[in-house]
């Protein structure tokens, strides 16, 4: 492991962890720590019952209580059944017990039941940050606070590059889980730092220019990232994201002809298997249930609508696909291996980011690896 000095210049919100993963005391029930939003909170440390406010907080719960990511779990948000069929069904098949968890719907609705929230039991109640300005202005935080509920918050969408290690670490801090997020902190800084020294000294002037469509195929063209998730991705891969010398904001909308006119020498495209939720999407279908035939299909519609068969990046055949989910997940690192690979290919000729996403899942999580999670178009 790093020397938390070097850690902290390599992640400065890496610093807001440092109190939080100091040593337990021995027979401690309420343990003081610091969230992602800065709070300093009292919890119940190793709680037997928590709610997740999104869905989603499974792909790194999964990591920490791997023997059963659902033991402790006794409400959430749908958001992961609707998103990510493919991997609501690997975990339903394993952990039968998942379809009993309690849909808890829009904790930040004005009818939420604080009621139902607490006749769970729930001993602390996970929020994500990107979601704190609402917490407070829906009176959340007041009510779950009034009810004798700990909240705290975690970050792994808005600014996941900084907050992705800090959260984990928090979580397990507080689920009695320190051994498991040491583990995924190494494996985490051994991958990123391979692609930060190889990349990390190319001037930008030579990086390509790449343009991220957000959710191609599901919201009209051309929702994109500014510099953060999938924008900070990409320069975090070696290349200059499109989206940030335009706009500051964590998601914007491009018009098409502007993306065609500035002619990207890459084009990335995020998707998802959102058939079921939403079922006039024609977006990639990546995921945990996705194949080779039908994302390459997928892609290639996408990719024949007016005008960008003439883009640079279509000609050179620099077009790729990759699991939107990544934007939400700890192991989000893995999206910025392949890219990394495609933009610099000698560079990163000795690197099989599908070997590590499989081993990933061999060394942290209960599911076995399936699917597509990121193509090129052919």
């Amino acid at each position: 492991m790093f020397a938390l000095s070097r850690l902290t210049r390599l992640f400065p919100a890496a610093a807001l962890a440092l109190a939080v993963f100091s040593a337990a005391p021995a027979r401690a029930e309420t343990i003081e720590v610091t969230d992602l939003a800065g709070r300093v909170v009292n919890v119940t440390r190793d709680p037997a019952k928590i709610v997740l406010s999104e869905g989603r907080q499974l792909y790194t719960l999964a990591m920490l209580d791997r023997d059963d990511p659902f033991k402790r779990v006794v409400g959430w948000g749908n958001d992961l059944i609707a998103n990510d069929p493919g991997a609501w069904q690997k975990y339903l098949a394993k952990f039968p017990k998942a379809k009993d968890v309690a849909d808890m719907g829009n904790p930040y609705a004005a009818d939420v039941s604080m009621e139902k929230i607490a006749s769970l039991g729930t001993e602390v109640y996970i929020l994500d940050l990107s979601n704190y300005f609402k917490a407070q202005e829906t009176g959340l935080l007041g009510k779950l606070e009034k009810a004798g509920i700990a909240t705290i918050f975690v970050d792994f969408r808005q600014d996941p590059t900084q907050n992705v290690l800090p959260s984990v670490q928090l979580l397990g801090r507080v689920l009695g889980r320190e051994k498991e997020a040491a583990a995924f902190a190494d494996y985490y800084l051994r991958q990123t730092r391979r692609i930060y020294a190889r990349v990390g000294s190319i001037p930008d002037k030579k990086k390509p220019m790449v343009f991220v469509e957000r959710a191609a195929g599901l919201l009209p063209c051309c929702a994109t990232f500014g510099p953060f998730n999938f924008g900070r991705f990409i320069e975090e891969a070696g290349g200059r994201n499109w989206g940030s010398q335009y706009f500051s904001a964590f998601q914007a909308e491009a018009a098409p002809e502007k993306v065609l006119s500035d002619n990207p020498d890459a084009y990335f495209l995020t998707g998802a298997n959102w058939y079921g939720s939403n079922p006039g999407s024609s977006a990639v279908s990546l995921g945990y249930d996705a194949t080779p035939e039908k994302v390459q299909k997928e892609m290639s519609a996408l990719m024949q609508r007016p005008g960008f068969q003439q883009i640079k990046a279509v000609q050179a055949k620099k077009v790729m696909a990759f699991y939107h989910q990544f934007y939400d997940a700890p192991y989000y690192f893995v999206a910025e291996l392949a890219m990394a690979k495609e933009l610099y290919p000698d560079l990163f000729k000795d690197v099989e980011p599908e070997a590590v996403f499989k081993e990933f899942h061999e060394k942290f999580l209960p599911i076995s690896y399936s699917g597509v999670f990121w193509a090129k178009l052919q």
